[in-house]
């Protein structure tokens, strides 16, 4: 996956962190402001520790980072991660657009002449349906 310098390894422990819920909470948090650790763990009904593990995951996976201030640690997000992280879902969305654009292009080979594109995919559905349908009513009554 080459997203500037992002090896899948980094990609897979972004994606790790944001799959749970508080930890996406805790960036789109940090991202508006810096908040000290112990200021985060006063919106989640969890303790500082499992607060400051979160936190922990987030900064290994580097989507955020945590600063000492005085006795407190400042986290902030990362918003260069979050932008390589738009940068690779739009990859993907440009390979699955590139893909259904293929699909069309089939659909209008295959095409009559006068029927639109859509009618010709509900057309090619509705059949492959009607197929699968008609082979599972006589396996049925075969029973």
């Amino acid at each position: 996956m080459v997203v500037d310098e992002l090896t899948d390894s980094d990609v897979d422990a972004m994606f790790r962190a944001l799959a749970d819920a508080t930890r996406r909470d805790i960036v789109a948090r940090v991202l508006r402001n810096g908040s000290s650790v112990s200021q985060l763990a006063a919106n989640y009904e969890m303790s500082f520790a499992a607060v400051q593990k979160h936190v922990a995951v987030l900064q290994a996976a580097g989507l955020v980072t945590k600063l000492r201030s005085g006795r407190e640690q400042i986290v902030s997000g990362k918003l260069d991660s979050i932008h390589r992280i738009q940068e690779l879902l739009s990859q993907f969305e440009g390979m699955w657009k590139q893909r259904a654009n293929r699909m069309i292009d089939l659909l209008n080979d295959d095409n009559p002449a006068g029927v639109s594109t859509s009618e010709a995919a509900r057309a090619a559905f509705t059949t492959s349906q009607g197929e699968g349908l008609r082979n599972s009513n006589d396996a049925k009554r075969k029973r």
